[in-house]
């Protein structure tokens, strides 16, 4: 071998081993924040048009339409929770913004996550965990005078609100019942259903996923409370790729982990910092919101909060758009995120109780 080609050789035994290494790295806890990519979008506010008279309540779920531009909603009633209002907190709106369709009056506390699956059917969770606790419905939702009970549920709507299936006991359900505080649902391409349980951290607290059939039978479920490779601490989002892996956003302990839909883990990634919502387009770009570094996640301030935009076939980020928010005293920007069929991107946020859209210029 001659002294000419053994540099080159180093080079191409280096350049060989880089993927390794960013593999390894994202594969790290500690490893260092991902702040400073480029932010190609701008960002416009009041892009959805209320009912006259109505605000924006808190909201963390967001989806489109299988057209690929509508924009479905759940939102909380124009504040944290809609026990005890008549207000409809499902909303259907175009690519121009205009209120299409809305539905859901009386039947939800504390909507948290919303899906819209092949059939255009609406998906959307309960989770009651703005509530602290399982509570009865209001006034306004009342069939005796203690109401029904009500909250830790999911929902299966039509495209025009007719209640279609309903998973999960009312009031809540801990143990081998179900449900306890659900953040997420999905419905993979061959209709089995997927439930995240878990929106607390404290001792006791449920933390796990759930696999239905597509007629609600319970198949199987895997996962506790916990920081170890097969733990969960608030698995508070879930997107599923061309591959059919399924994404799950394991919010506290900082991580996203990737499993096949038996429940095998396959991989965990930490570079999309602590995600409240993910979204996987058909071209397996993901976006990641995350709400809290810095603000709920006071041991990760070196992270910064906002929206993450990557691959998720290599788990690359190439982008982030930030919250404008320095110094929030808790969640703030986007918690949920959506994007439509031309890459505009949806974000739901609980702080500051708005839906911002995000364009590139």
């Amino acid at each position: 071998m001659t002294p000419a080609i053994r540099p080159l050789l180093r080079t191409l035994a280096v350049c060989a081993a880089i993927p390794a290494l960013l593999a390894a790295q994202a594969n790290a806890p500690d490893m260092p924040p991902n702040n400073s990519q480029p932010n190609p979008y701008r960002t416009i506010e009041g892009w959805a048009k209320m009912p006259p008279g109505r605000t924006w309540g808190s909201t963390s779920a967001v989806a489109i339409d299988r057209d690929g531009k509508s924009v479905w909603v759940a939102e909380r009633c124009g504040a944290n929770a809609c026990v005890g209002s008549t207000l409809d907190p499902i909303l259907k709106f175009d690519a121009n913004g205009n209120l299409v369709a809305h539905f859901g009056s009386g039947l939800l506390q504390s909507p948290h996550g919303i899906f819209v699956d092949r059939d255009d059917n609406v998906w959307v969770v309960d989770c009651s965990c703005t509530l602290g606790r399982g509570r009865r419905g209001g006034a306004a939702q009342a069939t005796d005078t203690a109401g029904p009970r009500q909250g830790h549920q999911v929902y299966k709507f039509s495209p025009t609100g007719k209640l279609l299936m309903t998973l999960g006991t009312p009031g809540g359900a801990r143990g081998d019942e179900y449900f306890w505080q659900p953040n997420a649902v999905l419905v993979a391409p061959n209709g089995d259903i997927f439930v995240a349980e878990g929106h607390s951290s404290a001792p006791g607290s449920s933390a796990r996923v759930f696999k239905f059939s597509k007629d609600g039978t319970l198949i199987k479920s895997w996962g506790q409370l916990g920081h170890g490779r097969d733990d969960f601490d608030q698995p508070h989002a879930l997107a599923m790729d061309s591959r059919g892996r399924l994404f799950v956003g394991d919010r506290a302990n900082n991580r996203i982990k990737i499993f096949d839909q038996d429940g095998k883990l396959l991989d965990t990634w930490y570079q999309f910092s602590r995600p409240s919502g993910i979204w996987i387009d058909a071209n397996d770009d993901i976006y990641v919101a995350d709400s809290e570094s810095g603000s709920v996640a006071r041991t990760r301030t070196d992270w910064k909060r906002g929206i993450r935009v990557g691959s998720a076939r290599d788990g690359s980020v190439r982008a982030f758009i930030p919250d404008p928010a320095v110094n929030p005293p808790s969640t703030s920007s986007a918690e949920g995120v959506a994007v439509d069929k031309n890459g505009v991107i949806y974000g739901a946020e609980v702080g500051q109780r708005d839906l911002k859209r995000y364009v590139k210029p």
